[in-house]
């Protein structure tokens, strides 16, 4: 017999069915309260505790800091795949085969050409433009180039998009990077893997000769996939919303992009290096801060420790530690701000206070560290999180439409004014 639950409101009884995921989550099934009541509702800000679908792509357990794509630790996709095997895992729900792998990667290739008239667009932004509003308009320009609605029912169309805008946004990232830094566009070398011709395209200069660096590649392929999915956040939730009214898919991941910008979801690794930097200014006593960041009449917040969802370690921020660790050392950079952050880091695994509050370095304080460390501005580092998210975005899109979703259409309690008459100005 299945599991319901009784909500009891003015006397009456209703019973809404309890449904159960494959990790044993729990969710009460809402859909027809509405209905049944005559019009009562849930309110719940934030959506906090509210489930608004059903997807098979990514299992989040905060409490015990799990993270899995489709059934796979992110321990061991980080250590054993690269970044296109986990986009193709994300997207179509299994590991490719070597033959798959190849497809996939050949057909990417093919599609890297982003059309000439795209710079002239790029050419209208001032170098002063953040690079993602810059992203967030290319992606959505690339609709003009592409003007034909995707038959989501037919797979070779589905493949085709996808294909696309994986070959295509490296370069539009990459560009964005380059005008700000007044370097000529670059289109990459196609003999190169994913992630090391991303690479090029944002750093080769025409007077230098390109140095292929793995240690580079590895840090910035484990980057991706840790920032591949992370279940229904913001940016996530976005794409699927805008798409629940049948926006292409190029409309949908702009609208995410968006999302995406703001200091409290990807923006968190800017404002890492942006607090490092003011730290630095004051002195960089460190000490002070962490008194700043215990004292609850202080409006200071470390940024980059803690996370809404993980109430324990962020896993994503376990492996990519490693990481920091390993390309601070091999670069051999010397820089204030980064020693600072080690100094910040050290204090917050072993001082009781954040122990206590289980406030760990997560993966935005992790990733800002690298991305510094491997010469990529602060300004960019937004960029490369919408880099790693794509498949996910793409992946909850495609299971969006593919289920057939409804259009989202979230409802609200009214705590405005009641009817009133209307005032002609001569009398106001």
């Amino acid at each position: 017999m299945s599991k319901t639950a009784t909500l009891e409101i003015d006397g009456n009884k209703y019973e809404f069915p309890i449904i159960k995921g494959t990790e044993n989550e729990l969710g009460i099934d809402v859909k027809t309260l509405r209905g049944a009541t005559g019009g009562v509702t849930t309110i719940d800000p934030g959506y906090k505790n509210t489930g608004s679908c059903e997807s098979a792509i990514t299992f989040l357990d905060g409490e015990k800091g799990i993270l899995r794509y489709r059934g796979y630790s992110i321990e061991e996709l980080a250590e054993k795949a690269d970044f296109l095997e986990v986009a193709y895992l994300l997207i179509f729900g299994e590991l490719p085969t070597a033959t798959e792998l190849e497809k996939f990667d050949n057909d990417i290739k093919e599609e890297s050409h982003v059309d000439e008239d795209m710079k002239k667009i790029l050419d209208g932004f001032p170098k002063s433009a953040h690079p993602m509003g810059v992203l967030s308009s290319l992606t959505s320009a690339l609709i003009a180039f592409n003007p034909g609605s995707v038959d989501v029912d037919s797979e070779e169309e589905m493949y085709n998009a996808i294909v696309k805008i994986l070959a295509k946004f490296p370069v539009l990232a990459a560009w964005t990077m380059r005008k700000r830094k007044s370097l000529p566009l670059d289109y990459g070398d196609d003999s190169l893997g994913y992630v090391q011709n991303l690479h090029k395209m944002m750093f080769a200069r025409p007077n230098k000769s390109y140095e292929p660096n793995k240690l580079v590649y590895d840090a910035l392929d484990k980057l991706l996939i840790l920032h591949a999915d992370h279940e229904q956040n913001c940016s996530t939730s976005t794409v699927r919303i805008v798409g629940s009214s049948h926006a292409g898919l190029f409309a949908s991941l702009s609208a995410g992009i968006s999302a995406l910008w703001g200091p409290l979801h990807g923006g968190a690794n800017q404002a890492v290096i942006e607090m490092l930097e003011a730290i630095k200014a004051d002195g960089g006593d460190t000490a002070k801060y962490i008194a700043k960041a215990k004292d609850k009449n202080d409006p200071f917040r470390l940024m980059g420790f803690g996370h809404r969802v993980y109430k324990n370690f962020d896993p994503r921020a376990k492996i990519i530690k490693k990481s920091a660790e390993e390309v601070l050392g091999d670069l051999g950079i010397e820089d204030p701000v980064l020693d600072i952050a080690k100094g910040l880091a050290k204090v917050a695994l072993e001082d009781e206070y954040f122990v206590k509050r289980k406030l760990y370095p997560n993966v935005d304080f992790y990733s800002g560290i690298i991305y510094r460390a491997l010469g990529i501005p602060t300004e960019m580092f937004t960029v490369m999180f919408a880099l790693g998210r794509l498949p996910g975005w793409i992946a909850q899109w495609r299971e969006m439409r593919l289920r057939k979703e409804p259009i989202g259409r979230p409802r609200q309690i009214y705590i405005g004014e009641n009817d009133r008459k209307f005032v002609p100005v001569s009398e106001r």
